[in-house]
């Protein structure tokens, strides 16, 4: 494995789940087809495709590549959902997601931030936190609670700034697990 090959598969998948995103967004907006059975579907088939990727022994290409497209669909139908009730939010979140993406791959490349194993528990232990602290969020608002961590006030613009800094400190595990295969040849 060399950087090329991680480089030339990330695009690749990456530029299937944008080409099906965008399709199915275009489709929703232009109420073409309903968005609940696209994303059901996208969101069904790409949990079973990322079950069958994580507990496959033999790397799949072609089932990595049928995720990213499934991914797309789920992605696309909701940006689309979204992108109706708020005109632009799609765009915003496709930049903002991109920016991070890129902020962060500059700051693991210049050794700003070393991925340590007390750093990787630390993140994984926070992102595990920020699930449950969702889970429990969802669970109550179902039973008429609201704990304010997903309105617009300051408790839910931290929350969300929060849970944001955790998902750009998640890229730095991608990218040390990507430097590791490459530097071990697997």
């Amino acid at each position: 494995m060399t950087v090329d090959d991680v480089v030339t598969k990330t695009a690749m998948t990456l530029g299937l789940a944008l080409i099906t995103g965008v399709i199915t967004a275009i489709a929703v907006l232009s109420k073409t087809i309903n968005p609940l059975p696209p994303m059901f579907i996208g969101m069904i088939a790409g949990l079973v495709l990322a079950l069958v990727v994580i507990f496959k022994k033999t790397p799949s290409p072609a089932l990595v590549l049928a995720y990213a497209a499934a991914e797309g669909v789920f992605l696309g139908a909701i940006t689309g959902v979204f992108e109706w009730i708020r005109p632009g939010i799609g765009f915003q979140a496709i930049l903002g997601t991109g920016l991070v993406f890129t902020v962060m791959l500059i700051v693991y490349r210049t050794g700003a931030i070393k991925v340590t194993p007390k750093l990787t528990k630390w993140i994984i232990g926070a992102t595990v936190g920020a699930a449950g602290l969702m889970l429990v969020n969802l669970l109550l608002s179902m039973f008429g609670v609201s704990t304010g961590l997903r309105e617009a006030g300051p408790l839910g613009i931290g929350i969300s700034l929060l849970f944001i800094g955790i998902a750009a400190f998640n890229f730095l595990l991608d990218f040390d697990m990507a430097d590791h295969m490459i530097r071990t040849g697997t």
